[in-house]
Formats: C-alpha cells, structure tokens, sequence
C-alpha cells in the first residue's frame, strides 16, 4: 500500500455538516479525511472506537465542493443506514462518469497498478498462437496484439478479462490442460478481443460493456453453445 497524505483542507467541514444534517440530534463525533494513493476513484468510512474514519482517492483532490458533499452525503447514510438522497448520487455519477475524470482514472490505473505476468506461454496452449488464428479468421488479421498472459492461480470465478489500462488480457489457467478443448480457450480469447474492438461506452451514466455490435459479433463464434456449456461445467 503506498503513503496516505493526511488532510487538512475543508473536506472535513463538509462531512461534519452533512452528518448533523442526517442525524441532528446526535453527539457530534470526531471525523478525519484522508487522501490515498488508490488505483481508481475508491471511497471507504469506518466508525472505530467512536471516531469517523473517512478515506478518499486523491483523485478527488480538486472536486467542487458540491461533489464532495455529495460523497460525504452517501458515505454517512451508508454507515448509518439512512436513505440516500437521489440527486446526490446522481450529483456524484455524472463526476464520476465525465470524460475528465474517466480518462484521468485511467491514466492512474496505468501508473500506479501493478499487474504480474506469467506470459502467454503455457504447458499446453500458448495464447500469443492462439490469438494470432483467431485475429486472421475473424478480424480480417487486423487487431493489434495486446499483452497475453496465463493468470497466476487456476481461477475460476474470473474466467478472463481484458484491462484496458494495461492493455492485458488474462485468461484462467484452469483452461491450461490437455481436458480443455481448444474451442473453449478459443472463445474466451475471442470474447476478450471483441472488447478491443469494441470498448466500453457510456450511455448517459450507464457503462455499456457489451453493447449490441458486441453481442452480435459474440453469436458468430461457430462453437459458442459447446464452449459455453463447457465453461458452465467448470
């Protein structure tokens, strides 16, 4: 975990007014902020030994105040169970979702990630080989390869998943036995480079991962019921 920079400018009042705004009558508690060091726009609150522990992304660092307050608003009512106001969590999305902060969200995960690679190499299949067929079968050879690695462990809830912000796609080593047919291993590298042709949009305040150009895509894979079946077997 990298430094966290204790806080000392006026995010601490805004959390203190929005608590006496949710609870009213009750006895005002010690509260500290802290800005970390996180790989994405992350928030925690804690209440420890009477005191409010609040942890923000220092990508918040030069948020308007109404975005702060909207934060403080949502983090309290979360901690004490109290209804979360709409227009403060949509106040707080329509930061989030900007092109600004996504692209500066990215760029943070980018520098300050880290990802280990086992390569693409496996005991049974290499990725890198597996990728190049189906680049020329059904992108006409013209993706760029992206860095291709085997996950550590043999995971089984992450199956694969491709990380635009280092340009990865990982694929479970669960598939890495001679058991694994190759049609599935082709699938779920197929899927994974159709994120690279098609990347994640918004719509509005919504993340459309797949939209309809990618699903179409996805049903023309010959194998995609056996594959499917296979990978629910798992």
């Amino acid at each position: 975990m990298l430094p966290s920079i204790l806080v000392t400018v006026d995010f601490v009042p805004i959390f203190l007014e929005e608590y006496r705004a949710l609870r009213p009558r009750a006895p005002m508690p010690p509260i500290a902020v802290r800005f970390r060091r996180f790989t994405s726009l992350n928030t925690t609150i804690r209440l420890r030994e009477g005191q409010i522990h609040v942890s923000l992304s220092d990508l918040l660092e030069g948020a308007p105040d109404s975005v702060v307050r909207a934060i403080a608003h949502i983090l309290l009512a979360k901690l004490y169970k109290k209804p979360i106001d709409a227009t403060q969590t949509l106040r707080y999305k329509r930061f989030a979702s900007s092109a600004a902060v996504t692209r500066q969200t990215e760029l943070i995960r980018h520098a300050r990630g880290s990802k280990r690679f086992t390569g693409p190499e496996g005991r049974y299949y290499h990725l890198d080989e597996v990728f190049d067929s189906l680049n020329v079968r059904f992108f006409g050879g013209l993706l760029g390869r992206p860095e291709l690695t085997w996950s550590e462990h043999l995971a089984k809830r992450s199956l694969g998943h491709y990380d635009a912000a280092h340009n990865t796609i990982v694929v479970s080593r669960v598939f890495d036995r001679p058991s694994s047919p190759r049609y599935a291993i082709e699938y779920l590298l197929y899927h994974e480079m159709l994120h690279l042709k098609h990347p994640v949009r918004m719509r509005g305040l919504r993340r459309c991962v797949h939209s309809r150009e990618f699903k179409a895509e996805e049903a023309l894979f010959p194998q995609l019921a056996q594959a499917l079946s296979f990978i629910k077997r798992l």
